[in-house]
């Protein structure tokens, strides 16, 4: 079995924003496009243009939508229209990437009977050793997260490497230095940092928003962190009626605004 690091000098991870996550899967996209290209890929897929094409993905997207009246998932994936709540109410569309959060307890690693599973010390990633995976999937079944992937092809483990053949690639300028799905986020909801150092962009990000491990109660320490949605208003048709508009409490300018656009 493989031992953990003491202690890591870093904690680079990633911070997901689920308030303004649309669900539009250009993370995935680019991840998979960056990692089949790059020094970890090729990421295989099996029978991609068949009934039930299967591939190797590093982050998924899973969309679910959320009754604000009863705090439950639904399971409704893919909604591209949200049903409503028994109360009238719509219910919330929330989208949930999953990649491998780079655990500061990481099952994945000491259950590794190779050594080929292993945290660095130097930065806190959790990467695989393809030259020493035997492709026994122990790791899959030790990370309660789903993170880990097996490819067939290959015969081994794979996983998210938080892009370090980018972090570190002195070759691109500097704000290129990050993984393919912070760079490739059309709505910025992914960020990517030292939670270890409170100037990082994502410590200063979530600074009052109280972000949230993945199931901290199993022990495991996930770095990555998501930022919880923040409340909705409420849609029901009373709430509605009481956000009308009155022009005449309006200011000067913004009266004579409302009836230009009035007309």
């Amino acid at each position: 079995m493989t031992d953990l690091p003491v202690r890591t000098e870093k904690k680079l991870g990633l911070l997901i924003d689920l308030d303004i996550c649309v669900g539009c899967h250009a993370c995935a996209v680019a991840c998979k496009e960056w990692n089949d290209g790059g020094q970890f890929g090729p990421l295989t897929d099996e029978d991609p243009y068949g009934a039930e094409p299967m591939g190797v993905w590093f982050n998924r997207v899973h969309s679910y939508t959320v009754d604000p009246a009863v705090p439950q998932e639904s399971g409704h994936c893919g909604a591209s229209s949200p049903p409503a709540g028994p109360a009238g109410r719509l219910g919330l569309s929330l989208h949930f990437p999953r990649s491998c959060l780079h655990c500061e307890q990481a099952a994945c690693v000491t259950v590794c009977p190779t050594g080929a599973s292993y945290k660095r010390a130097e930065d806190g990633i959790v990467l695989v050793d393809y030259d020493r995976c035997i492709g026994c999937k122990l790791c899959s079944w030790a990370c309660p997260y789903g993170a880990r992937e097996y490819d067939q092809a290959q015969g081994v483990m794979k996983k998210c490497t938080l892009c370090v053949d980018r972090i570190y690639n002195e070759s691109l300028p500097e704000a290129d230095r990050q993984p393919a799905c912070v760079l490739a986020c059309p709505t910025g909801a992914r960020a990517f940092g030292d939670f270890a150092d409170p100037s990082s962009v994502v410590s200063t990000r979530s600074a009052g928003r109280d972000p949230q491990a993945l199931m901290p109660e199993l022990g495991y320490e996930p770095t990555n962190r998501y930022l919880p949605p923040r409340p909705r208003r409420d849609q029901t048709p009373e709430a509605k009626a009481d956000d009308t508009l009155n022009p005449a409490e309006l200011p000067t300018v913004l009266r004579w605004l409302d009836r230009m656009l009035s007309r």
